[in-house]
């Protein structure tokens, strides 16, 4: 048979784009002389629609636009990703063909980890259904259905599915690909089954969803792959009925077979075309590295939040530093250099070097670059605070208001010109709290918040070589870090050197590992105190920290989830 895997960007809510994207990619599959199109999971709605599902009226009209969808299907099957009300609200794969809704398969196992909150909103489905496409059974699971061992996988392909396929919204992380695919390889081989997985891509708020969609044989080996982080429509010509052979030399399938207990699968009959004499082989598009794939990731984030929200423009402070250098190239290729501008707020602590990096910074970028001095602004608040303040002497204080200066500055453009604020900080310094509600902290979407400072160094070069020369001023690179609200202030000053806090970052908020074990794994006791404490104590600050894209196992927001009053140190 000949599949198309249609990787789409939806968008949540946008259930009239979303529809036009799915008849534009069954269109060309068509034409493709497709026999089955794949669309991701909850395609019809985008994912994830979140508390949009406890809305009876979204519902209806998600199921509305499912049967546009269907009459579309004349010549060609397709397989949508669709919310299901039956009773209860289901997590759906609806089957079409001949302009109708044959048959619908409801997800099985509903994750509730992580980012996911599944079974807040849908009922778990139990039934099997196959597809009957000429001589091959083609088995139907939705994303998490596949990620468990056994059923219904299992009971799918005992029930005589030679091909198992997959609708899934499977967020990315870095090297998500990879572990998708080990899997899905060890999936075919424990049930001698091709397997064909379409994948979602695009942002939606902090989630970005990578693609990398692919089909593999009965022994797991690569027939197809999708690149990631763009749409595309992934069409190769398979034989799923060759598993055949191998299974009637598996004996142990037979066991399994006669103790196996599984409701009776629902079999539909659907339209196959003639065999053609020879197999399409489809595009394989090359797995990338982790840094390429941070970078692809933080651009579609970035691109698809601004888009999908409708601002045309953004805004970001550059101080000179790294930070601010690294958000600013990136969001020149995602965006297009003239939707960006940039804003250099100095101060009388700020050096002549990192003024004239900032400068050099939006001339290699090719952006809007306007300087707007915040001294008179720091002295109006000094003045002002004054008799409140009497004789205590200058401290944090005063250095927090020249960030909050600058976010008032910034927020001022944003409201005057509607460009969105891109707020600067980096997962280190969030995780510290080493950064100024109200100033630094300030904006609509926060691109580097779950990015550590020493991938911040390693982005920055990598871009630089992509360019083949110094978009990002190698002067910028190579400085101290230093948030310039004092005089000769450091960030090694307040905080343990990044290379040694980030691998104690990792350890503490990514893999939950106590100060005990922390001791125990060799970190040094004095930094692991301070940093530990550092985090435990800015829990308030993340919870106002504006959404980021998610690039890591785990992220702060969605993913760590941890109360703000909280007396337990571990």
């Amino acid at each position: 048979m000949k599949l198309a895997l249609a990787q789409i960007n939806s968008t949540v809510g946008d259930l009239e784009g979303n529809r036009s994207l799915i008849l534009a990619r069954l269109e060309e599959a068509r034409e493709a002389g497709a026999d089955l199109v794949l669309f991701p999971e909850l395609a019809v709605t985008g994912y994830p629609p979140e508390d949009l599902l406890l809305r009876p009226g979204f519902v209806r009209a998600a199921r509305r636009s499912l049967q546009e969808i269907a009459a579309a299907t004349k010549g060609i099957s397709a397989l949508v990703g669709t919310p299901h009300f039956d009773g209860d609200l289901f997590n759906a794969c609806a089957v079409c063909a001949e302009g109708e809704v044959k048959a619908i398969y409801h997800k099985r196992f509903l994750p509730n980890y992580g980012v996911f909150d599944e079974e807040r909103y849908f009922a778990s489905g139990r039934d099997l259904v196959l597809l009957r496409l000429g001589e091959a059974l083609v088995g139907v699971t939705v994303c998490e259905d596949m990620w468990q061992p056994g059923p219904p996988a299992t009971d799918l392909a005992l029930a005589g599915a030679q091909l198992l396929v997959n609708l899934s919204a499977s967020p990315f992380h870095v090297g998500k690909d990879r572990e998708r695919e080990e899997m899905f390889q060890q999936r075919a081989r424990d049930t001698s089954s091709f397997v064909a997985f379409v994948n979602a891509v695009g942002g939606q708020d902090e989630l970005v969803f990578d693609g990398h969609s692919v089909v593999l044989d009965d022994e797991g080996e690569v027939l197809a792959r999708a690149p990631g982080f763009e749409e595309t429509l992934l069409v190769v010509e398979v034989d799923p009925t060759a598993a055949i052979g191998r299974r009637l030399s598996e004996t142990r399938r037979r066991a399994l077979a006669r103790e196996a207990t599984f409701p009776q699968p629902e079999v539909v009959e659907l339209q196959a075309k003639a065999p053609s004499n020879s197999l399409l082989q489809g595009e394989t598009a090359p797995l990338i590295d982790d840094l390429e794939q941070m970078r692809l990731a933080l651009e579609l984030g970035l691109r698809d939040y601004v888009d999908k929200n409708g601002f045309r423009e953004i805004v970001v402070g550059l101080s000179g530093g790294i930070d601010s250098a690294l958000t600013a190239a990136l969001a020149v290729e995602a965006l297009g250099a003239e939707r960006v501008h940039g804003v250099s707020m100095p101060s009388r602590f700020s050096s002549d070097e990192t003024r004239t990096d900032a400068r050099r910074l939006g001339e290699n970028l090719g952006i809007d670059f306007r300087e707007i001095p915040i001294e008179e602004i720091v002295a109006a608040f000094d003045q002002a605070l004054a008799p409140s303040f009497g004789e205590r002497p200058h401290d944090l204080t005063e250095e927090n208001l020249q960030a909050r200066a600058r976010g008032v500055l910034l927020m001022a453009l944003s409201n005057k010109f509607g460009w969105l604020v891109v707020a600067t900080g980096n997962k280190s310094e969030l995780s510290v709290g080493y950064a100024t509600l109200y100033g630094d902290m300030a904006g609509g979407f926060a691109l580097l918040k779950d990015v550590f400072k020493t991938d911040v160094f390693r982005l920055a070069k990598h871009l630089n070589e992509r360019a083949e020369g110094e978009l990002i001023p190698q002067s910028i690179i190579a400085r101290a870090p230093s948030a310039e609200l004092r005089d000769n202030q450091l960030d090694q000053d307040s905080l343990p050197p990044y290379p040694e806090l980030d691998r104690v970052l990792e350890a503490y908020v990514e893999l939950d590992r106590s100060r005990e074990e922390l001791a125990h794994d060799g970190f040094d006791p004095d930094t692991v105190d301070r940093a530990v404490a550092m985090i435990d104590r800015a829990e308030y600050k993340r919870r106002q920290a504006p959404p980021g894209v998610k690039l890591r196992p785990k992220a702060f927001g969605r993913d760590r989830r941890t109360p703000i009053t909280n007396r337990w140190r571990g």
